[in-house]
């Protein structure tokens, strides 16, 4: 069962630097994500949302792929390929996998304008590896909402409290 975890920053840069710097930690296998979307709640009071991953592009490259192969059986790949990329481009497009869309949009909203969020689904993590590789960032971070379980969301907020007075520590030593 997969966790959300959502976690406040100040500026949608910082909040899109953490989403960089957690799929490295995530290929050293310190964390796995099913998603990881930023949220940005701009000065304009617009909401926005930057998903990891474009599911109709990718849509459009799996059926560029299938339409392309039937194309060649067929003798017409050209026809293939272009009803192939239509065809995935729109059940990507159709597809929400992840994090809800609605969830986010109305969750952006009770952001403070002019900052951000980071939405993670979290399937599988090591917390305290993980809040010590992104230590850095933890003094402008701030736990918004969890699905954990208040012993686990605890624990958590203890850690990146741990983290945060250490950061402080060496600024001030």
């Amino acid at each position: 069962m997969s966790n959300l975890i959502v976690i406040g920053f100040p500026k949608v840069e910082e909040a899109e630097t953490v989403r960089q710097e957690l799929v490295g930690i995530q290929q050293e296998h310190l964390i796995s994500l099913e998603d990881a979307v930023v949220l940005e709640h701009a000065e304009d009071g617009h909401v926005h949302l930057r998903q990891a991953i474009n599911l109709a592009a990718a849509g459009a490259v799996s059926g560029s792929f299938w339409g392309m192969l039937v194309g060649l059986i067929f003798l017409n790949p050209l026809v293939g390929l272009a009803v192939g990329a239509g065809a995935g481009a729109a059940s990507g497009a159709l597809s929400d996998i992840g994090i809800n869309d609605q969830f986010l949009k109305d969750l952006s909203e009770t952001l403070p304008k002019g900052s951000a969020a980071l939405a993670l689904l979290v399937r599988d993590s090591t917390p305290d590896k993980v809040v010590e590789r992104l230590r850095s960032h933890v003094p402008h971070a701030r736990l918004v909402k969890t699905s954990l379980s208040n012993t686990d969301e605890e624990q958590l907020r203890a850690l990146l409290q741990k983290a945060a007075q250490q950061v402080e520590g060496l600024r001030l030593a």
